[in-house]
């Protein structure tokens, strides 16, 4: 399935990352879920990821994991671990240091700067952010459909 929206502020990401979620639980409720998220810097990754862990971790404080590489969020029935690869060097080693595997094996996955993996686990739900003006964006969200 693709979907694309067009958003123009903080919020409207927010709730583009609430839809997705949204539709997530609905079509695949019993799966876990590696969403990769590809943007320029300061294009909405962190906001896109609060609307998203507003539906599956409700209550989570969602901040940019930019120096811890990961944030937990436990809030939900299923745990979200939020992402960001953008310091961190040789990939494959880095995460194999933080228990990446375990990670991907024990909850949902949202990975901001995903290019920077080595490899991707199979049926990736790939989230596109382009900045289009100062607070306008267009989303790119694909998956596959159940």
């Amino acid at each position: 399935m693709m979907k694309y929206l067009e958003t123009h502020s903080p919020e409207e990401t927010e709730a583009a990352g609430a839809y997705l979620a949204e539709r997530l639980m609905q079509q695949r409720p019993n799966e876990l879920w590696f969403i990769c998220l590809e943007s320029d810097l300061g294009a909405g990754k962190t906001a896109f990821v609060r609307g998203f862990a507003s539906v599956v971790s409700p209550g989570s404080r969602v901040k940019s994991p930019t120096y811890t590489i990961v944030h937990e969020y436990r809030e939900g029935t299923v745990p979200l671990f939020h992402f960001d690869l953008y310091r961190l060097e040789e990939s494959e080693d880095g995460l194999e240091e933080i228990g990446f595997d375990d990670y991907v094996a024990g909850g949902h996955c949202i990975v901001e700067w995903s290019e920077y993996l080595a490899e991707r686990p199979e049926d990736v739900i790939t989230v596109t952010i382009r900045k289009t003006g100062a607070c306008d964006r267009q989303i790119e969200m694909e998956w596959e459909q159940c």
